[in-house]
């Protein structure tokens, strides 16, 4: 016995599986589809034993891209979840066999609420098949199993075969990269797509703003207290007119100006790096990282409004 050649036949046949089944897609998989993209429902999954495994994961990635779905237990389905089940709903039945007991059971619920069912199997005279609106049938292929009983190359190729009908369902909604982060916000490419800088930025009394008016002295409190790096300084309209760092102030205080007498405006820049409310936290990030800064202002209508720094950021699981 070879350990890593055995391994390898593992991979083999399943992969002889997958595309003898990929080679075997034709105008039943675009019927399904079809309905799956035209229900006016939920896509509801169900199998038992392995195949149930295979149908909770395909429910979760038909959820994520779009198509409301979820998973029923076939067992749980004969003693009342069949009453989750509506007439405007899809029943997806994985069974390799289409015999399972489990399975069979359920078939007369579900035609009798009225919803559509369509079935993976392997086996074209099976009940399952039978009684199915649509019946998606896979091709022949060998179980990895060295027994060739326990269900490997089957459940490869149904995990596959759910994969296909999500993602091709997503793209013919237009479902794109905003509304995958809809979908998943506690995750770092969702906060990438949904937070914007408002979501973020410090306001009111915890931003930093000061007078165009105002001498250098009046800048260190609001460095220390605000501790956002900078503060934005403004004219008498509200408009922003510059920003001063705590590197400029380290730079005039080792120059050994008169902080009491130097005015903000003789040491402010210009010409900040500014972001407009609306844009993406991320776009801030990026923005900051290319110009080597760590804070800069929000502005609406070119007048300040919040000020966004790069920690900030980063503490709301957001990275570049």
């Amino acid at each position: 016995m070879s350990i890593i050649l055995d391994a390898k036949k593992v991979f083999d046949t399943e992969i002889k599986a997958l595309e003898a089944t990929r080679d075997a897609l034709d105008g039943t998989f675009e019927r399904i589809v079809e309905e799956i993209v035209n229900c006016k429902g939920k896509v509801i999954l169900t199998g038992m034993g392995k195949p149930g495994h295979i149908a909770k994961k395909i429910a979760a990635t038909l959820s994520s891209l779009g198509t409301s779905s979820f998973y029923l237990d076939p067992a749980e389905a004969m003693h009342g979840d069949l009453g989750m089940i509506s007439s405007v709903d899809i029943v997806v039945i994985i069974s390799y066999s289409g015999e399972s007991s489990e399975i069979v059971e359920i078939i007369p619920g579900i035609k009798l609420i009225g919803a559509k069912i369509i079935s993976i199997t392997g086996n074209c005279e099976s009940t399952l098949a039978k009684y199915s609106d649509i019946s998606q049938v896979l091709p022949k292929f060998q179980e990895a199993c060295h027994l060739g009983l326990a269900p490997t190359s089957s459940t490869t190729v149904e995990l596959c075969y759910g994969d296909a009908l999500a993602v091709v369902a997503s793209e013919i909604y237009g479902f794109n990269d905003v509304d995958f982060g809809k979908f998943h916000p506690a995750g770092a490419l969702g906060k990438k797509l949904i937070y914007k800088v408002e979501d973020i930025m410090a306001t009111g009394e915890d931003n930093a703003i000061i007078d165009i008016s105002a001498k250098l002295n009046d800048v260190i409190s609001e460095l220390v207290l605000k501790k956002l790096g900078l503060v934005t300084v403004i004219d008498s309209n509200g408009n922003i007119k510059g920003v001063i760092t705590t590197g400029d102030l380290g730079r005039q205080l080792k120059a050994g100006v008169n902080i009491y007498s130097k005015k903000v405006s003789e040491v402010m820049t210009k010409t900040p790096k500014v972001i407009e409310k609306g844009k993406l936290a991320v776009e801030a990030l990026n923005i900051m990282k290319r110009n080597s800064i760590f804070s800069m202002p929000v502005v609406y209508n070119d007048k300040p409004i919040g000020t966004i720094n790069v920690q900030a950021i980063l503490n709301a699981g957001i990275v570049g």
